[in-house]
């Protein structure tokens, strides 16, 4: 990567259902502070002219939209549950607007599930509007986009392997429950890491805040922040005072630079 200047936009922060939660009348989701709605997680990526985007949940075209965002490069996906995909379908305004096809990255496995659950953007007669997208399918080897490397890292999602990513000096774990020794390596000498904190208690399929937090300290990042939360993490400020002074929960629309 050389000296180039990254810039992170955390595109949204929430949990599967995100916060506020429909119905829910506690302090959190009826908070005024606006780091306290969260959107379906994903995380944004600018390096010279490339904008690479990881995960595009149902909320992708409001972030798209609040973020003003103009070129898309590709969409790497972390995995196939819903909540990380269901927003592929307005990659179209890229299409259109830039007149390319959108080139997406994942395990076949993710890729798989995709391909059932948007089965009119890879049928033979391929109705006019459509997405237009490339699949490109990735394991554990590191890959290149446009020049710039991905390494990717497996976490445990319960039961599931999941993928992680590393890009430079920035790291981006979402929905992990484990990460073994072999690709804790691999993260470590990041600057800024990002690890999933799902709420206070523990929870078979994401880390709680102390096990995020405990993460973190293994690898010693010179800023982390927590993403994937829920209501029942409390308020965005409660939560900030609590952790060391390099450790943040992240909020929709900030933006770290490395």
């Amino acid at each position: 990567m050389g000296n180039s200047k990254m810039t992170i936009t955390f595109l949204g922060t929430g949990t599967s259902i995100g916060v506020p939660v429909i119905t829910c009348d506690c302090p959190v989701c009826t908070s005024s502070d606006p780091r306290d709605n969260r959107t379906r997680s994903s995380v944004m990526i600018e390096v010279g002219e490339e904008v690479f985007v990881i995960d595009c949940g149902p909320d992708f075209r409001m972030q798209m939209l609040r973020e003003k965002v103009m070129n898309l490069s590709a969409i790497l996906f972390t995995h196939e549950h819903r909540d990380h995909i269901a927003g592929l379908d307005d990659v179209r305004a890229f299409n259109y607007v830039l007149n390319k096809r959108i080139d997406i990255y994942g395990m076949k496995r993710t890729l798989d599930m995709i391909q059932t659950e948007f089965p009119y953007i890879f049928s033979i007669q391929r109705y006019f509007g459509a997405p237009q997208i490339n699949l490109n399918e990735i394991d554990t080897t590191p890959f290149s986009i446009n020049g710039f490397e991905f390494i990717p890292i497996i976490v445990q999602h319960d039961k599931i392997p999941i993928l992680g990513f590393r890009f430079g000096d920035f790291t981006y774990i979402t929905d992990a429950s484990f990460i073994d020794d072999a690709e804790l390596k691999k993260i470590k000498g990041s600057k800024v890491l990002v690890v999933n904190a799902l709420r206070n208690s523990t929870h078979p399929s994401h880390f709680s805040v102390n096990e995020a937090v405990e993460i973190i300290e293994m690898i010693k990042p010179e800023k982390a922040y927590l993403t994937h939360m829920s209501h029942f993490i409390g308020k965005h400020n409660d939560l900030d005072t609590k952790l060391a002074d390099y450790i943040h929960p992240a909020y929709d629309g900030l933006k770290v630079e490395i």
